[in-house]
This record gives structure tokens, sequence and C-alpha cells, in this order.
């Protein structure tokens, strides 16, 4: 496993890559101290993880998140004081994976990386699964409706499958937490409910309408399908 770290800070690289390092003897770590050196890595590295702080002293890391996601699809954990719920949506709805808000326990921080590589190696053979009218390829995060394609984050690719698998019956948020991290976690549901908000709007565009997925208060989601 290739990380790449993007922090100025050296004590936190420094403790970042102790931890890795006692859960993942081989693993490989790299790291930048500038988010232009940081978008470099991310081509030249080719890691399987990046951690990204969001205050850089060159650029901004939501800049950074937002070019990196102009040619790579690497899973991207923030790691930033900014712990206002604004922030943490803004990451999310700019398609980083998670967000974890400074301080933080080291032993969360190693589970939502290792939820990360789960997701990252889903084997071949539970790549594609349909359903009604809906297929989706949850290696490649693309999502049918008859003909109809339209590509989701690897977050709402296993929010989907979930839900549908579960169609017509309430899945939890907690549920819903612990297919994407593991476990549950201070502000996961807000989190959950910006990827089903984007998720909502990618299957009406591929089916036209609006109700599949329904809210169940301070519960979870129906995802209604009728087959």
């Amino acid at each position: 496993m290739r990380v790449l770290i993007i922090e100025d800070d050296e004590n936190i690289v420094e403790s970042l890559s102790l931890s890795l390092r006692m859960r993942w003897p081989d693993v490989d770590i790299s790291s930048a101290g500038m988010g232009e050196e940081g978008l470099q890595l991310v081509e030249t590295f080719s890691p399987d993880i990046v951690v990204l702080d969001l205050g850089l002293p060159d650029i901004n890391g939501f800049e950074v998140l937002r070019q990196v996601r102009m040619f790579s699809d690497v899973p991207i954990i923030i790691l930033s004081v900014l712990g206002d719920e604004d922030d943490i949506v803004r990451g999310l709805e700019m398609d980083a994976d998670d967000y974890i808000v400074k301080p933080f326990k080291k032993m969360e921080f190693l589970a939502r990386v290792k939820s990360l590589v789960r997701r990252k190696n889903i084997p071949v053979d539970l790549t594609v699964y349909e359903r009604g009218n809906f297929r989706v390829f949850l290696s490649l995060h693309h999502l049918y409706y008859n003909e109809n394609k339209v590509t989701l984050t690897k977050s709402e690719c296993l929010i989907f499958y979930k839900l549908i698998q579960n169609a017509n019956t309430v899945v939890t948020y907690s549920s819903i937490a612990r297919e994407l991290w593991g476990d549950e976690y201070p502000g996961s549901i807000e989190a959950i409910r910006v990827y089903v908000q984007r998720l909502r709007r990618k299957i009406e565009e591929i089916t036209g309408h609006s109700d599949f997925i329904e809210t169940k208060s301070n519960m979870g989601y129906t995802f209604n399908l009728q087959e």
C-alpha cells in the first residue's frame, strides 16, 4: 500500500507515518508540505490513498482536491482543523472520500484508512449487481438504468448498493455508516446526507424520477423499487 500525506506540519506527518507503519509494516509512505508538490506526487507516486490537509502554505487544500479529481479517483481523506459543517459538506461534495477533524484519535484514523483500502479492493466476483431496471458496476462505479448511465463516486456506489440490496425496507444511518467506514463517528449522519443528496440527483438524471430514495425521519432511507 502506498500512502501520500500532503501536510505541512512535520510532527503530524511523523505521527501519521509511525501509526501507519505500526499497522502496516510494509506501507510505502511519501509526503509533501506544499499543495503543488502534492499534486505532482499524486501523478508520479501513484498512491493508493491520499491524506490531505486543507491549510497548506501555497494553495488551498480544496483546490488540491479539485485538481486531483480532474485526473484521479484515488481515495482521499481530508485531515483538517476546519470542523464546521459547511467545510465538511464542501469537502465531501468535492468528492473527498472521508473527512477527519483535528485533533483526532490515531485508532480512528487507522480504521478510516482500513475502510478505504477495503472499499478499493472489492472482489471481482462482486462487481456487478442487477435488480429491477438498475445495474451497478461496483468496481467501475457505473450505474445503469436500462441503457442510461451515470458515474458514481465510491461512497455513492456503496450506498446505492446497500439501499437497492434492501429495497423497500428501511436502511438505517448506522448500517450505512458501517458500510462506509466500519463504524459510526461524530458527523457521520451529516456526511451520509450529503452523499444521498448527490445520489438522488444522479438517479434522477438517468431515470427522470426523484422519488426512488425516501427519507425516513431520524432513521435512514428506503429505496422504493417495484419489481
